[in-house]
């Protein structure tokens, strides 16, 4: 029996844009807005096609598959419109856009390019010999269209038809032997390693829910092994069919690393895997500024002329693209390392990379998740307790009055009337601030939105007529403008309109998304499952209610592999940090209970505290009652990545003193960082890590208070406690480390406080300060 080919599905637009690239990277122009034009475009095409009467068909499904030798091609795409009168028939393509529709002499070469496939898909299945085909663009403000029709035969289409399968003929080729060779070698591996306790579970739970294409929630304390046991059944999925492309999504670059160094494990039982690694452009830019154009850049200047070859070399020699080999194959062929990852990234099976690559609607990889695409991805998203913060900034928006003014002052000679429209912005935003004493509920900015409109598209105009020197503010405003509008066009009861006068005197409106759980949804309905892991997932609920919108999401509690005798919990329950009771006084007690902790046993030591001023206080303490056997470090603001690591080097050097390291709680110093062994044996935990009181904690607590869930518990105490359980985190690591943890707040005996606890720290003990160190002494016997 002959085996069935698999078919190969691109789209017209991806096929067009991707064969027919070429020239140079420009950010001088406006091209992202046009592509947002398009996007945003869905009201002005509706309207165009209602306009057009009968016997115009919108929204036309057109597909056609080509049969090959070693594989089928299906391509598809949707028609915006075809008129189909007896005597004639027209493929309509409509596109919107932001610039003055007089400047467009003629249609862009990839639009016109788009259609003709159109034109032709339509034309075979209809035995046409000739068809028309017409442009119509419309300016996204004044509604003002342009109309280009051109008239094609049948033959000239399929000549450019095939030309451009021609050329794709190769990627699909390359695309269909992979596959066999990758799922081949997926039957052969086994997990690397003998399952800890809690890791077969989580693997098993994880290949599962793929299966079923649900969402899994995992909480699985440090050193359970949550990287593998993901990766693997995900590989293994893949394997089977339940899914095509894993997305490793981290939110630091050490989680990165060990992604990285999983699939790497795998690939020494020969597994054929296609791994790339994503570089924010800042990090991986070859020039000292990232200014994309050919003028500066020499990696701009005919970039899409050469980066399908780059890209094809890169894929057909490779299999693990991490940074140093984009950076290596970026040179070689003289193109951007961050437009050519971003292009490889198609042809990997897994990418590790941030989570703003999914889920920002600025940066999101438009390859995968854009309007008309749909994938059988694989979410696998590391450290996700993290997502929850991230995914309200990347799903908010500001606007400040200072800006909009400062650019009316900037442009007031060249653009008159762009300047104009700004004063009448500001004008707006003026009798907003007069009602607003520190902050402001508002029920809606529709008003102002209507007039930041006509603003963005008036800025285009701006950038012919600008001086160089004040181009780059002026975009940066655009932008700013830009977003508010996308977020303002998706506002709903997830959403707070809030104005502040905030403390430096500076005037703001701010579209606050405190629920992002259903714009991250909207993102992960374009893969098949999605698997949040985290060490400090607690409580489960809270997690569930703000990344999902599912009600019948999994989750499962992994437990720890760690022996319990390794570990001591000691709650001091006579010191708080609560801003009425900080004096000179808790500063020392605080002290007492640090030195305890260190006298107990010569080693390396970590406090955390809430902020760097309570941080100083408590160490001038500790360093007046210091003797010769300990030496301090502290976490400084702005520290660079070379004191960073000059920072966590001071751990792994030998002394015969103890040392007492100094970190802000949440700081970079409490997560994502790994001291083994005897690098790191205690952890002191200065207060509960509560968020500062502010106008979005107020808000937050507003919200979940009046949609029936504990607002301060949401607004404050679970942010917090995460925070200590990401400090606490760092001392036990791998199941020979013995450490002690010890919380400082009265607050941390309180019912709700412990009812965040991991099931792990359920032998926790309770002291005063002249217990602590009887307790600490004796836990150090023990391990004796």
């Amino acid at each position: 029996m002959a085996e069935e080919k698999e078919m190969i599905k691109i789209s017209v637009r991806s096929l067009v844009e991707f064969i027919m690239r070429s020239g140079d990277i420009d950010n001088r122009t406006l091209a992202g807005a046009e592509k947002d034009a398009m996007l945003a475009g869905t009201r002005l095409h509706r309207k165009i096609q209602k306009a057009m009467g009968e016997g115009y068909r919108a929204e036309v499904t057109l597909k056609t598959i080509l049969e090959r030798c070693d594989f089928l091609l299906q391509i598809e795409g949707r028609a915006d419109g075809i008129i189909e009168n007896e005597d004639v028939k027209i493929i309509d393509e409509i596109k919107t856009v932001v610039r003055d529709i007089s400047l467009i002499d003629r249609p862009v070469k990839a639009h016109l390019a788009q259609a003709k496939c159109y034109a032709y898909i339509y034309a075979i299945q209809n035995k046409l010999r000739n068809i028309k085909v017409q442009m119509t663009y419309c300016q996204i403000e004044t509604e003002e269209i342009k109309r280009f029709v051109y008239e094609f035969g049948i033959k000239e289409l399929e000549e450019f038809f095939e030309h451009l399968i021609l050329q794709y003929e190769k990627w699909a080729k390359f695309q269909t032997s992979w596959k066999k060779i990758r799922n081949h070698s997926i039957q052969e591996i086994q997990f690397p390693f003998e399952y800890r306790k809690g890791q077969r579970k989580i693997a098993v739970s994880v290949y599962r829910t793929i299966q079923r294409r649900k969402k899994l929630f995992v909480q699985a304390p440090t050193g359970v092994g949550k990287t593998m046991a993901t990766v693997f059944p995900a590989v293994k999925a893949i394997g089977e069919s339940e899914g095509d492309k894993i997305f490793y999504l981290t939110a630091r670059t050490i989680t990165r690393t060990v992604a990285e160094n999983a699939f790497s494990t795998l690939r020494k039982q020969q597994l054929k895997l296609k791994t790339i690694t994503l570089t924010a452009k800042e990090k991986i830019c070859f020039c000292e500024e990232t200014n994309c154009n050919p003028e500066y850049c020499p990696y701009a200047k005919g970039h899409f002329d050469r980066v399908n070859d780059a890209v094809f070399d890169l894929i057909t020699r490779k299999d693990a693209f991490d940074r140093e080999t984009i950076i290596e194959q970026a040179e070689k062929f003289k193109v951007c390392p961050f437009e050519m990852a971003l292009d490889a990234s198609i042809w990997a099976d897994a990418i590790i990379c941030d989570y703003n690559y999914v889920f920002d609607p600025n940066a999101h990889l438009k390859r995968f998740f854009s309007e008309g695409t749909k994938g059988d991805y694989l979410f696998l998203i590391d450290e996700s307790h993290n997502l929850v913060d991230r995914g309200r900034e990347m799903y908010s928006a500001s606007l400040y009055k200072e800006d909009v003014l400062e650019i009316k002052k900037m442009i007031s000679v060249v653009h008159p009337k762009l300047a104009k429209s700004l004063e009448e912005c500001n004008r707006q935003m003026l009798v907003l601030k007069k009602e607003c004493e520190t902050y402001q509920i508002l029920e809606s900015v529709s008003h102002i939105a209507i007039k930041l409109m006509h603003i963005m598209t008036q800025l285009e105009d701006v950038m012919e007529k600008i001086p160089e020197e004040k181009r780059e503010q002026i975009l940066e405003f655009y932008f700013q403008v830009r977003d508010f509008l996308n977020i303002y066009d998706q506002l709903d009861e997830n959403y707070t309109i809030y104005s502040e006068m905030e403390k430096d005197g500076r005037f703001k409106i701010k579209l606050f998304c405190v629920n992002p759980s259903g714009k991250l949804n909207e993102y992960l309905m374009y893969g098949n499952s999605a698997i949040f892991f985290s060490a400090t997932f607690l409580p489960i609920q809270y997690y569930k209610k703000l990344l999902s919108v599912e009600n019948d999401d999994y989750a499962i509690y992994a437990e720890s592999s760690f022996p319990e005798k390794n570990r001591q919990i000691l709650l001091g329950t006579d010191v708080s940090t609560r801003y009425t009771m900080r004096d000179q006084n808790m500063y020392d007690k605080f002290a007492k209970y640090i030195l305890k902790m260190v006298n107990g046993k010569k080693g390396n030591y970590m406090v955390f505290c809430p902020s760097y001023r309570l941080m100083e206080e408590i160490c001038e303490s500790v360093l007046q009652r210091n003797n010769k056997m300990i030496e301090c470090i502290v976490q400084q603001q702005y520290m660079q990545e070379e004191d960073r690591e000059n920072f966590l080097n001071a751990f792994k050097q030998k002394r015969n003193k103890s040392l007492l390291a100094f970190c802000v709680l949440g700081g970079i110093f409490s997560e994502g960082i790994d001291l083994t062994d005897d690098q790191l044996i205690g952890a002191v935990i200065v207060g509960m890590g509560l968020p500062q009181v502010c106008t979005e904690r107020d808000i937050l607590r507003n919200y979940f208070d009046k949609h029936g869930q504990n607002g301060f518990d949401y607004a404050y105490l679970y942010p917090g406690m995460n925070k200590v359980l990401q400090a606490a985190g760092r001392v036990i690591r791998t199941e020979t480390d013995k450490g002690i943890i010890l919380l400082l707040d009265d607050r941390f005996c309180e019912n709700r406080s412990r009812a965040v606890f991991p099931r792990e720290w359920k032998e926790y003990k309770t002291c005063r300060i002249e217990t602590c160190g009887e307790y600490i002494n004796t836990f150090w016997k023990r391990q004796e």
